[in-house]
């Protein structure tokens, strides 16, 4: 009986812990590379969205990819300007944190977001083409 009831508290805590980790999540979906690649090469739907800076988007970024810094102060207008929040965004960054707070930041503001998981840098590590 012991072990069951502490079966029963490990399984409660777990699914306790996993449903916070979704909250934390805050509603967008992050995919590996090949994942992403796929949403936006499949899907004409899905509007791509770099959040780096303008330097770095000029040194190479993902075909079709919109700019919009996270980093500005007018992220959120600018994106609301210039997206549809009809329409999922594919977004991305260097390496992921920026296009995580992004992701956050745009979920909040109505949008349905997929964040790339490694940004830019585990795409190109993965053998993807980028343009300048």
């Amino acid at each position: 009986m012991k072990y069951f009831l502490v079966i029963a508290v490990v399984l409660v805590v777990g699914m306790i812990f996993y449903s916070s980790c979704a909250t934390r999540n805050n509603g967008f979906k992050t995919v590996n590379v090949d994942e992403f690649s796929k949403l936006i090469a499949g899907n004409k739907g899905i509007q791509v969205l770099d959040v780096r800076t303008q330097e770095e988007y000029n040194d190479g970024h993902i075909a079709g990819a919109n700019l919009i810094d996270v980093n500005d102060s007018t992220f959120i207008d600018k994106a609301a300007a210039q997206l549809n929040k009809k329409m999922p965004v594919a977004v991305y960054c260097r390496s992921g944190r920026r296009s995580a707070k992004a992701a956050n930041a745009m979920v909040k503001a109505g949008f349905q977001v997929i964040n790339l998981d490694g940004g830019i840098l585990a795409w190109q590590d993965a053998g993807k083409d980028i343009e300048k």
